[in-house]
């Protein structure tokens, strides 16, 4: 492991100091699941690790008409948040999916946006709920969509002196449900194969498609929207024929690589399968009826798999 200076600053604008004095050498550490990891194989190199534990105001949420959470909000209290076990479940079955207990103890929301792995678990929920990122550094903050805030894997359009506050996204209109589905090849601390992620609105009647959301992981780059697929239910009956054209319509968003988990093909496969039960789901959580989502082993769609997704 590389060796570096630890700094544990007491305020957001101590933090930014340090990293803006020490430029490119320095990095932020929040839970470390994945930076620490990174450092002890050689990846990463920094001379300065700034910790943000001692910081306050980063691991707080709100939900008042929008809902903000904290960068150093961690995975098991996203899990634990009366906040999320509603019409943002998704938020909850995304976060309970990353790694361990151990690590969804220490690892934070900020890092599993910012270190950008295109199976990140939570991002796909975030997207689905047209979350926005604002990013504090020594020129001030600004707000960006959180839909192409990475351009490639562990590539984001944060500046290295800028710090990760928190991400926000409206509360969804009345009649509103998520769900997410992820599809891993074994039972537990497995990256995603493919993961996905839906928001469904309803109309009065309970029978059509308002509004929708599809979002998608490890089939790309970066973590994306299905946007023709949204497109194509708005308006329509909410039923199952409706949802599997929009599983297909999905594949035609998707760039995915074969590799040791599974095949492009396979993944193609899957976000088909996914998309159309995971709008389902919501559909039934939407109008009333429950329906819990569950987690999809890819060898086998009944089982379940978890995974240890980008923590940090």
């Amino acid at each position: 492991m590389s060796r570096f200076e630890y700094h544990e600053p007491d305020s957001v604008a101590e933090a930014i100091d340090l990293v803006d004095r020490h430029g490119g050498t320095a990095r932020f550490l929040a839970g470390g699941t994945d930076l620490l990891i990174q450092i002890r194989h050689g990846r990463l190199t920094p001379r300065h690790l700034v910790n943000l534990h001692r910081v306050p105001g980063l691991a707080e949420i709100a939900a008042n008409g929008t809902i903000s959470i904290g960068a150093r909000v961690t995975h098991r209290t996203i899990e634990r948040h009366h906040a999320f076990q509603g019409d943002l479940r998704a938020l909850v079955e995304g976060a309970r999916v990353v790694g361990g207990h151990q690590i969804r103890n220490v690892g934070t929301v900020g890092g599993n946006i910012v270190n950008a792995s295109p199976a990140a678990d939570l991002v796909p929920p975030l997207l689905a709920l047209d979350a926005a990122v604002t990013l504090l550094g020594p020129d001030g903050d600004r707000t960006l969509a959180l839909d192409g805030f990475a351009s490639g894997p562990g590539v984001t359009a944060r500046r290295p002196q800028e710090l990760l506050m928190r991400v926000t996204f409206p509360a969804p209109p009345p009649r509103s449900a998520t769900a997410f589905l992820k599809a891993g090849r074994r039972r537990a601390m497995e990256i995603s194969v493919v993961c996905v992620a839906v928001r469904l609105t309803l109309d009065r009647a309970l029978e059509r498609c308002v509004e929708a959301r599809i979002a998608l992981g490890a089939v790309a780059p970066t973590a994306l929207r299905a946007r023709a697929a949204e497109r194509a239910l708005e308006g329509q009956v909410a039923e199952a024929s409706a949802f599997q054209r929009a599983g297909l319509l999905a594949v035609d968003a998707c760039a995915p690589i074969s590799d040791v988990r599974a095949s492009a093909a396979f993944r193609r496969h899957l976000v088909a399968t996914l998309v159309a039960r995971a709008l389902a789901i919501a559909r039934s959580r939407a109008a009333g009826e429950g329906g819990a989502a569950g987690r999809t082993g890819a060898g086998a769609p009944a089982s379940e798999a978890t995974s240890e997704g980008a923590a940090s």
